[in-house]
């Protein structure tokens, strides 16, 4: 099968890249903006000869791909809030240059990486298949242009429901290969050990569902192999987790220090979430099974990081 990965420089486009090496049944064909980067990279990994790196112009209609992941964009909530509306523009861009692919080469299949912030909701319960997506359209604020690129890139994928399309949302994603400057909370967390720094949190209890790389490589081998369709996914493990039971374990694991504080500052580049993630397995249709929980990818890939570490 030759899939083509746009935005190769993401992390989670790297796990996924390393998760298909093993098997030679997977051609893979890499392109982002920076593909001197992802050779590099290549190099680091010992995938340089394996696989090409391409810059995004080197896209033509003319070569045929099995498959086409998208998961250009970004995942950084600080970056999401400097990036702002272009967000808009850039999902806007390559989305179309694979719609006009598929169009032309029906047989294709398009899996688009989305988000759980489609559903712009404070998430003061977990989305269900039920979920309705909230745009207050009078009063729009920067921290919905993620959310709503997504959403509307969505809306067009369902347009055309006749073409093999899968948008697959992301809720939250742990990986030891992880960009530990970034400003989420498991990144903090990982910061405060690997430095012995204390950990400044909130009170708010919010509750996540960190899939890892080996069952989002399932998610997507799942999708890959299943009859070809047009639908949406949300990610999900065995079972959430929520941050008290989450620090709790990790202090007594790997020695965090953290203190609670009432007026901690955290950014919220998509809005405050406290429960999000999703209750919605509707990718048990694909063959889908997640194989580890929330805490149990965490252990797992901090482990990783911090074996340096580990007494």
């Amino acid at each position: 099968m030759k899939i083509a990965i746009l935005g190769a420089t993401s992390q989670i486009a790297k796990d996924l890249i390393l998760s298909f090496s093993p098997d030679d049944n997977y051609d893979l064909i890499l392109f982002a903006r920076q593909p001197d980067s992802v050779s590099n990279w290549l190099s680091i990994v010992g995938l340089n000869k394996k696989y090409p790196a391409y810059d995004f112009n080197a896209f033509i209609v003319g070569e045929y791909f099995d498959a086409i992941i998208n998961f250009i964009g970004t995942s950084d909530p600080a970056k999401s809030a400097d990036i702002g509306s272009s967000i808009l523009d850039v999902t806007l861009k390559y989305d179309q240059m694979v719609m006009r692919y598929i169009q032309q080469h029906p047989n294709c299949r398009y899996i688009f990486l989305s988000s759980g912030a489609v559903y712009n909701s404070k998430f003061d319960k977990p989305a269900d298949r039920n979920t309705e997506a909230i745009i207050a359209i009078n009063d729009i604020q920067p921290q919905y242009w993620y959310g709503i690129a997504k959403l509307f890139a969505e809306c067009r994928h369902r347009s055309f429901s006749h073409l093999p399309i899968v948008d697959v949302r992301i809720f939250n994603y742990f990986s030891h290969t992880l960009d530990i400057s970034t400003s989420f909370l498991i990144a903090d967390i990982v910061r405060s050990i690997e430095f012995g720094d204390v950990l400044i949190t909130s009170p708010e209890n919010i509750i996540r569902d960190y899939i890892g790389p080996d069952d989002f490589f399932q998610m997507i081998l799942s999708i890959l192999l299943a009859t070809a369709t047009n639908d949406v996914i949300d990610c999900y493990t065995k079972d959430p987790v929520d941050k008290m039971t989450l620090l709790t374990i990790i202090e007594e694991k790997y020695g965090l220090v953290y203190l609670i504080e009432e007026k901690t500052r955290t950014i919220n580049a998509t809005g405050s979430k406290r429960n999000y993630y999703s209750t919605n397995y509707r990718a048990e249709r694909f063959g889908y099974k997640p194989q580890n929980s929330s805490m149990e990818n965490i252990l797992s890939e901090m482990d990783k990081i911090l074996n340096t570490y580990i007494i």
